[in-house]
Order: structure tokens, then C-alpha cells, then sequence
């Protein structure tokens, strides 16, 4: 299924383990606002560290909504020159961010 993704590149200056546990309290703050089984239901998101990137379904008012909580925190916590944003399609994210769970930055 194709859906319209938000994908986070983040500089190499950034910690993607640091990003993981943003984007994590990012969805706690969803679930706040949207309960947490529409947020299990409705949102999608992944880290791939590797590629330094962070990938958003933004086809539901819930995603949306996530995107632009993380979009707040991550500016907040590293700047907004560190990262960009890029909007297109893609398969669905996949709610995975163990990808760099306990590795180094």
C-alpha cells in the first residue's frame, strides 16, 4: 500500500539513538491527544539509522499530527539545521525503531 511519508535526513552531527527515543516520546505525546490504540491503529513511523533517517506516514490526521510533534521536538532539541525533510510516497513505515537500539550514535 502507498502512502504519502514524511522522511526526516538527519546530519551526521545528530545521535540517531537520540532521535529514536525523540521520535518514542513524540508518540507518547500523540497517544495523549489521540488515546493509544488510534495511535497503534493509525500512525506509522520507522528509524533507519544507517541511512540517518526517520520515515512518518503523514496520510492520517494521526500521522500528521506526529509529524509535527516531532518536527517541534527535533528542532528544539538539535536545530533546524540539522535535519531536513522530505515529503513523497512509499511503502508504509513499519513502526520499527529498535534499528539502532543500543548502538553507538
Amino acid at each position: 500500500m502507498k502512502t504519502e511519508v514524511l522522511r526526516y535526513i538527519f546530519s551526521s552531527s545528530v545521535c540517531m539513538r537520540e532521535v529514536e527515543e525523540t521520535l518514542l516520546l513524540a508518540v507518547l505525546a500523540v497517544e495523549s491527544l489521540f488515546g493509544e490504540s488510534t495511535v497503534r491503529l493509525d500512525a506509522s513511523y520507522s528509524v533507519d539509522a544507517p541511512r540517518r533517517s526517520c520515515v512518518i506516514d503523514g496520510s492520517t490526521e494521526v500521522g500528521r499530527a506526529l509529524s509535527r510533534v516531532f518536527t517541534g521536538f527535533v528542532t528544539r532539541e538539535f536545530g533546524g539545521d540539522a535535519f531536513g525533510i522530505r515529503r513523497g510516497e512509499s511503502a508504509s513505515p513499519t513502526n520499527e525503531t529498535a534499528a539502532c537500539a543500543g548502538a553507538a550514535c
